[in-house]
C-alpha cells in the first residue's frame, strides 16, 4: 500500500477541520453506518465550543491502494509553531482559501512555511457555496501571494480544486452544482503529492515533530520514519539537541487510522507514527539504531512572545470553590502541560508560590487557564506582558502585522483605536461596503484590543494578526485601560440598594446578592481614577419605611466579563482570580492602606 503524507493549512476558520470530516466519511476508513460527530478532529471541549483547532492532529484514510496520512493544523497565529514543524513530516500541502474572504494574514504565514520547506501546494478554493463567493478574485490573490513569497516556477504550477467542505463535494471547475463527492480532491492528492522522500533500507532514523501525553504510556513523540524500520521492544538510541546520546526501549508504537490510534509492531520508512518509551522525548530528537547514530537537522520551535504570572489564590475566598488549590497541584498540572505543548515555557519563581508561564499569545495562555479552571483548579493570574529581547545591547519588543476587515461606516473609529496603540498604516483597500486595513504595531498594543475593537465595530469587524519581527522598544505606554476601577471597600453581599445608588459612577460587573471582599473590582469607573465604593450597604429601615420598597429598584444589566474580557481589562496592579465557578477581578493589594503604601514606595523607587 502506497503512502501519501499531506498537511491541510489555512487561515483560521477557512474550513480545514470540516473538510477532514468529509474526507474521513467518504473514504473506506469508516463504515457507512458509523456515527461521527461534526468537526470530529477537534477533540477537546474548548476546541469544539470555539470552533478552532488548538493542537495539530494526525489521521489517516484508506483510498483505493493508498494510505493518505493527513495532518490537520491550527489556523490561529498563536499556534503557528505547530504548522512549521509539521512541514517536516509531509510531502505536500492542501492550501485552503475561503472563496469569499480570500487571502488572509495566516494564509500568507502558512504558505511561506510550505514554500520554505520546498513543498508543492494543492490550492483548494473552499466554501464555494457561500453567498458572494468570488473564486476568480481569490485565485488571483493566491497567485499574487505565491509570487510575493518567491515561489519557484514548479511551485507556481499548482493544481486548483473547488470545494465545499460543508456539502462534502469537490470539482475541477468553479461550478460544483453537479459535484457528488470528494473524489476529485482525493485523486489530486494521490497524483500530485509525491511519495515520501525516505530511504526504505538502511539504519533507522525517526524524528518527532509533535509530542503528546497520556496517563498510561506517558509522553509520546509523533513523527515520521525517515529511514529503515522501527520495531516494538527493540533498543534504540536517541540523539539530543546538545549531541548527547541515550538508549531506551520502544514500549509502544501507534499508527493513526481514522480517529483512533492503532497499536502496531512495526513502522516503515514514510510512516507517521507515535512512539512511547522515552519519558522526556523532545521535538527534534533523532531516534536511531544503536551504534549507527546519525542526527537529522534540528526542528525550529517558535519562541514565546507573551508571559503571565500564575499564583496560588490568596484572596479571602480562597479554597471555597476549587478542588485543586495548593502550589504542588498547580506545579504538577503546569509541568504536565509542558509535556505536550512544546511552545509553552514554565519557570517557578524562587521562594514564592508563583510561576512565570510564557506562550505564543493571549489565546494560547487563555486556553490553558480555561482548561485548568474546568478541571477544578483555583489560582490567580496577572496581566499578560510581552517578552522583550536584547539584541546588540538594545531592548527589542515583538511587532505584529494586523489585518482588519471592517464595514466602511466604522473605518474612522477603528483607525483611531489602532493609532492610539501605536499602529502604523501600511495599506488601505476600500471596497464598496468593506475596507481592508493592514497595520504594523507593537504586540503589547494587541493585548486588550479585541474587546474594544468588537465594541467599536458592533461585532462586524474581523481582526487577524501574525508575528512580524522584533523592533527597538518605544518607551510609551501602549494599550493601558483608560478608565479606573470601582473597588469594594468591605466584605459582604452586594445589595440592589447600594448598586442603585452608585450606578451613575460607572458600569457594574455584578448583580445584587453576590459575595464580594475588600479590594475586589466590582465595576468600571466613568473617570480615569480608581474609586472605592460600598456595594454591601443595606437600606436603613425605620418605622417610616417598609422593607418591601427595595424590590422596586430597577438596575441596569451588569457587564458580563468572560475570561478574555478580564484579561483585556486588567492593569499591571490587578489580578484575575480563577475558580471553577467564578472569575473575579481584584487589586494586587486589597486594602486602601496597602495600595497607598505601595504607591509611595514606587514613587520613591
Amino acid at each position: 500500500m502506497e503512502i501519501r503524507n499531506v498537511a491541510i493549512i489555512a487561515h483560521v476558520d477557512h474550513g480545514k477541520t470540516t473538510l477532514v470530516d468529509k474526507l474521513l466519511q467518504q473514504s473506506e476508513t469508516f463504515r457507512a453506518n458509523q456515527a461521527m460527530q461534526e468537526r470530529s478532529m477537534d477533540s477537546n471541549d474548548i476546541e469544539r465550543e470555539r470552533g478552532i483547532t488548538i493542537l495539530a492532529k494526525a489521521t489517516s484514510i484508506i483510498y483505493g491502494d493508498y494510505r493518505i496520512n493527513i495532518m490537520d493544523t491550527p489556523g490561529h497565529a498563536d499556534f503557528g509553531g505547530e504548522v512549521e514543524r509539521i512541514m517536516k513530516l509531509v510531502d505536500g500541502v492542501l492550501l485552503l482559501v475561503d472563496a469569499k474572504d480570500g487571502v488572509m494574514p495566516q494564509t500568507k504565514f502558512v504558505l511561506r512555511k510550505a514554500l520554505e520547506s520546498n513543498l508543492k501546494p494543492i490550492v483548494v478554493i473552499n466554501k464555494i457555496d457561500r453567498p458572494f463567493a468570488d473564486p476568480k478574485k481569490t485565485i488571483n490573490q493566491v497567485f499574487d501571494l505565491f509570487i510575493d513569497l518567491g515561489a519557484t516556477e514548479e511551485q507556481l504550477e499548482f493544481p486548483v480544486i473547488y470545494a465545499s467542505g460543508l456539502l462534502g463535494v469537490s470539482s475541477f471547475t468553479e461550478d460544483v452544482s453537479n459535484a457528488k463527492n470528494m473524489k476529485p480532491l482525493l485523486d489530486t492528492i494521490v497524483n500530485h503529492v509525491p511519495k515520501p522522500n525516505v530511504t526504505v533500507d538502511g539504519p533507522l532514523q525517526f524524528q518527532p515533530a509533535l509530542v503528546d501525553y497520556n496517563e498510561f504510556v506517558g509522553r509520546m513523540g509523533i513523527g515520521k520514519v525517515f529511514r529503515g524500520t522501527m520495531k516494538v521492544n527493540s533498543f534504540v538510541s536517541v540523539v539530543r539537541a546538545d549531541g548527547k546520546i541515550q538508549q531506551f526501549r520502544i514500549q509502544k508504537l501507534f499508527r493513526y487510522s481514522g480517529l483512533t490510534k492503532i497499536e502496531v509492531d512495526e513502522a516503515y520508512a514514510g510512516d507517521i507514527v507515535a512512539i512511547a518509551g522515552l519519558s522526556d522525548i523532545q521535538v527534534g530528537d533523532t531516534v536511531c539504531e544503536v551504534g549507527k547514530e546519525e542526527a537529522l537537522p534540528l526542528l525550529h520551535i517558535d519562541e514565546p512572545t507573551v508571559q503571565m504570572l500564575f499564583l496560588t489564590n490568596n484572596s479571602p475566598f480562597s479554597g471555597k470553590e476549587g478542588k485543586f488549590v495548593t502550589a504542588s497541584k498547580i506545579d504538577e498540572r503546569l509541568f504536565k502541560e509542558v509535556q505536550k505543548d512544546v511552545s509553552l515555557k514554565v519557570e517557578r519563581s524562587a521562594g514564592a508560590e508563583s510561576w512565570m508561564v510564557s506562550g505564543r499569545g493571549e489565546l494560547h495562555l487563555g486556553i490553558l487557564i480555561e482548561s485548568m479552571r474546568r478541571e477544578g483548579f483555583e489560582f490567580q493570574v496577572s496581566r499578560p506582558q510581552v517578552i522583550l529581547k536584547e539584541i546588540d545591547g538594545v531592548m527589542h519588543e515583538p511587532y505584529e502585522e494586523v489585518q482588519v476587515d471592517v464595514p466602511n461606516d466604522y473605518v474612522g473609529s477603528v483607525m483611531e483605536i489602532l493609532g492610539n496603540r501605536r499602529g502604523d498604516v501600511i495599506s488601505m483597500d476600500q471596497g464598496q461596503t468593506e475596507t481592508r486595513l493592514i497595520y504594523h504595531m507593537p504586540s503589547r498594543g494587541i493585548i486588550g484590543l479585541m474587546t474594544q475593537f468588537l465594541t467599536a465595530t458592533k461585532g462586524y469587524g474581523v481582526l487577524s494578526h501574525i508575528f512580524l519581527d522584533f523592533r527597538p522598544v518605544i518607551n510609551v505606554p501602549v494599550g493601558n485601560r483608560q478608565n479606573g476601577a470601582l473597588i469594594s471597600m468591605s466584605q459582604g453581599m452586594t445589595t440592589a440598594y447600594a448598586i442603585g445608588h452608585l450606578e451613575d459612577r460607572g458600569m457594574f460587573f455584578l448583580e445584587p446578592r453576590v459575595d464580594v471582599y475588600e479590594g475586589m473590582i466590582v465595576g468600571i469607573h466613568n473617570k480615569d481614577n480608581d474609586l472605592v465604593v460600598n456595594v454591601v450597604e443595606e437600606k436603613k429601615l425605620t418605622n417610616m419605611r417598609s422593607a418591601g420598597k427595595d424590590s422596586t429598584v430597577v438596575l441596569k444589566r451588569p457587564l458580563e466579563m468572560s475570561l478574555e474580557a478580564c484579561m483585556d481589562f486588567i492593569n499591571d496592579d490587578e489580578l484575575i482570580e480563577i475558580t471553577p465557578k467564578s472569575i473575579r477581578l481584584r487589586k494586587k493589594y486589597l486594602t486602601a492602606a496597602e495600595r497607598k503604601r505601595q504607591y509611595v514606595k514606587e514613587m520613591k523607587g
